[in-house]
């Protein structure tokens, strides 16, 4: 039987790259899409390149997007599952005083980065009449906090859309579901504060954080469920946490 093929968007850290790992590990060939060539390499000698199949773009760029799915090869073009996850948070500010640079690069990578890759893949899995697409949402997409407006407004948007998306999939025979986690320790305060490795570090003490993958596993529980079990939607959080500003820290 031929190996299920899955792409993975942000694939060269963090969540994507541990996703990549363990979808391989359970047999899958990966397609590991990311802007880090050079972490894609590592990816692909941790793995073996018979495993992934590396695809550089940015998922800002529609027209990079389109290229590079439209020229995968065609012994990588069956995409079974589609894990959109390739997300980001800049900034934490009041709305008045928001860097608007912040927030399109948020919206741009959130929302419409989502939308062109899964444009790309859906033809494929409704022409089979059969896929899974996994969106990685956050729990700022179902409840706000402060300062982190547009962030959050992005998040919720991926949640509208997964689950219009499962409404307007439901005949083609193709699944979404979501994931919303709550605090995983990745790059992601990194990114958020600039670089700020110190401020970002702070985000995590005090208390024991998700990893990336805690993530990763609760994916690949997902979509290896039989056929006719759909997991919707699932929030996960670290034990010490039981919203998205509440953290029992010590």
């Amino acid at each position: 039987m031929a190996q299920k093929i899955a792409l993975v968007t942000g694939a060269s850290s963090g969540i994507g790259w541990a996703t990549a790992v363990q979808l391989v590990q359970k047999g899958y060939k990966v397609i590991a899409a990311g802007r880090r060539a050079e972490r894609l390499q590592e990816l692909i000698q941790q793995l073996g390149q018979e495993n992934v199949y590396p695809l550089q773009f940015d998922v800002r760029d529609k027209d990079a997007v389109h290229a590079a799915i439209a020229g995968l090869p065609a012994e990588w073009r069956s995409i079974e599952v589609l894990i959109n996850n390739a997300g980001n948070a800049h900034g934490l500010a009041p709305i008045q005083s928001g860097n608007v640079e912040d927030w399109d690069a948020m919206l741009d990578i959130n929302v419409k980065g989502l939308l062109y890759v899964t444009k790309e893949v859906l033809p494929i899995m409704i022409e089979r009449k059969a896929g899974h697409i996994v969106n990685i949402g956050s729990i700022a997409g179902q409840e706000v906090y402060a300062n982190g407006n547009v962030y959050c407004a992005s998040k919720f948007a991926v949640d509208a859309l997964s689950k219009a998306m499962r409404i307007d999939l439901v005949h083609e025979g193709v699944k979404v579901s979501e994931v919303n986690p709550g605090a995983v320790e990745t790059e992601f305060s990194e990114v958020r504060f600039k670089g700020d490795k110190a401020r970002a570090a702070s985000v995590y003490q005090g208390f024991e954080p998700l990893v990336a993958d805690d993530i990763a596993h609760l994916i690949l529980f997902m979509v290896t469920r039989p056929k006719h079990v759909n997991i919707a939607e699932v929030t996960i959080l670290p034990t010490a946490q039981a919203a998205a500003t509440v953290i029992n820290k010590r």
